[in-house]
């Protein structure tokens, strides 16, 4: 096949998260398969205008702000032609409204609305803007065909009353042969670890909040955080305003290497987000031998199996977040239950899975069967 897939940005740009490393773990093993991938994405200074990149040919047009703009004037006149048996529709944030000028069988994939929740991450304006976007996609996509990352994505989809029929749960998974999957030896203190982007939606100022209350049973207990975004500088700001600050430990971006030992050596790591699509960084813990106290909220209550891989606690009650990090490093032995839990939870995730799933529903959708 020849799939051309739209997205905002690729697994190089700066601000990539969670929806391009699925994007690309799933069809760089596509490619493997023999099949030929192109991707429409937005164009940054620091990266070339094409490229290969995991054998996927990246097309970069326009700009971060205004790419669903340059989108379907790029598409008629340079791709429409082009003999692609499907699109993909890679949805994140504002859509693309493809439907209305795509005429190739077309797959969308979701990882979740943002609704209200995208007014803790932008200005107003911005917030009303993508807030509105995706009301009219109720009215663009309702006929589409869907890969949803999580049973969360499913309901929120349902719940806006799509077609059940028209969605396929294809989960986010972790590439197995990097990680552990073992119980390595912990940090002498008790060590809590964020490890994401820091963006204010992801709510990491919860857990500031919450480790100054377990500082005052574990006076030698450190926070890590791990990452880069642009809510760094306001962490930082509240973490000296707490108190806390010799006690908080910025990693910033690390590879992938120092990303397992960091996660391997921590007591627990915490996943504060008022939302998320599914929550790759609470598998990838696990898979290195690491509980997860979650928010229990749309998408990470999917990816913790509460009371085996991890905790899910009210997001937002900061006594319970505390309570519960406070639970694992007082009780050893439901944090080394907790611990081989996740570890085989983690199991369950692979990307060849995922992607053997995700070519089998292109196939499909070309062959007019779904």
């Amino acid at each position: 096949m020849n799939i051309l897939i739209i997205n905002w940005q690729d697994i190089k740009n700066k601000h990539a998260g969670g929806a391009e490393v699925h994007l690309f773990e799933i069809f760089k093993r596509i490619v493997k398969f023999g099949h030929k991938v192109t991707l429409l994405c937005c164009k940054t200074k620091e990266l070339p205008k094409t490229e290969i990149v995991d054998g996927i040919e990246v097309i970069r047009i326009g700009n971060r702000a205004f790419f669903n703009w340059f989108v379907p004037f790029f598409y008629k006149k340079h791709l429409e032609h082009k003999d692609y048996d499907v699109v993909v529709d890679d949805i994140n944030k504002i859509p693309f409204f493809t439907p209305l000028y795509v005429k190739r069988p077309l797959l969308c994939i979701s990882h979740h609305f943002f609704g209200c929740s995208i007014f803790k991450q932008v200005n107003p304006i911005s917030g009303i803007y993508v807030y509105l976007s995706e009301k009219l996609m109720d009215l663009v996509y309702k006929n589409q065909k869907f890969a949803v990352v999580s049973e969360s994505t499913l309901l929120e989809f349902l719940q806006r009353k799509y077609k059940r029929e028209n969605f396929t749960i294809i989960n986010n998974a972790l590439e197995k042969e990097k990680f552990p999957f073992k119980l390595s030896i912990k940090n002498p203190y008790p060590t809590i670890t964020y490890f994401g982007r820091l963006k204010k939606y992801k709510s990491i100022d919860h857990l500031l909040f919450a480790f100054k209350k377990v500082l005052n049973e574990f006076p030698n207990a450190q926070v890590y955080i791990i990452g880069r975004g642009d809510y760094e500088k306001s962490l930082k700001s509240l973490a000296k305003k707490l108190g806390i600050i010799n006690s908080v430990v910025f990693w910033g971006y690390v590879d992938e290497n120092s990303k397992i030992e960091l996660l391997s050596k921590s007591h627990c790591v915490v996943n504060t987000s008022i939302k998320e699509g599914w929550g790759i960084t609470n598998i990838e813990s696990n898979a290195c031998g690491t509980l997860v106290i979650s928010a229990n909220v749309p998408g990470l209550r999917d990816s913790v199996k509460d009371g085996f891989s991890g905790l899910l606690y009210e997001y937002g009650n900061i006594e319970d977040l505390a309570n519960k990090i406070l639970m694992i490093l007082k009780n050893e032995h439901l944090l080394y239950e907790l611990s081989l839990g996740a570890i085989e939870w983690a199991k369950n995730f692979s990307w060849e899975k995922s992607s053997h799933q995700m070519l089998e529903l292109l196939e499909k959708i070309v062959q007019k069967k779904v």
